[in-house]
């Protein structure tokens, strides 16, 4: 990726939607050029994928919970992510150093859901014990396109 394809990138980032034709107004290519460097991005793997943010509470989801999840002995991350994925109130899982094996994100309707949610995780036989967070209210969440794109983490 050179700078260019680093600053299309940003673009994409901030706002996904936006047309081959703006973005390439914005870095000085036609809209043709822009193209293929994103289909580039993507088929080299810099591009993963597009999607859509959705608001929480807009689907019902008022409230959510981290789950720290620790397993009786090892668990892999493909099992892991079988065993969690069915969960639709599962939006997020993790795998995570320190005392638990998985950090799962929850989201759910109200506390009753949040409840039922963590017992299905517990069916699991080899989940040894959970450990629930509670959100009460969000601060701070910091979109991607805050990380510069040449941090090694980006």
């Amino acid at each position: 990726m050179d700078e260019l394809d680093r600053t299309i990138l940003a673009h994409l980032l901030r706002q996904a939607r936006a047309s081959f034709q703006e973005i390439g107004a914005a870095v000085g290519l036609s809209a043709p050029a822009v193209k293929r460097r994103v289909d580039r991005m993507v088929s080299g793997g810099q591009i993963t994928g597009f999607t859509a943010l959705v608001n929480p509470a807009a689907l019902g989801w008022r409230t959510e919970a981290y789950v720290e999840v620790y397993y009786r002995d090892n668990i892999s991350p493909a099992e892991l992510r079988r065993s969690l994925e069915p969960i639709p109130q599962v939006v997020g899982v993790w795998t995570i150093a320190g005392e638990a094996d998985a950090l799962v994100h929850v989201m759910a309707t109200d506390m009753a859901d949040i409840e039922s949610t963590v017992e299905r995780i517990r069916e699991n036989a080899r989940v040894g014990r959970t450990r629930s967070s509670i959100v009460m209210s969000r601060l701070l969440e910091r979109p991607r396109t805050d990380r510069p794109l040449d941090h090694p983490g980006a």
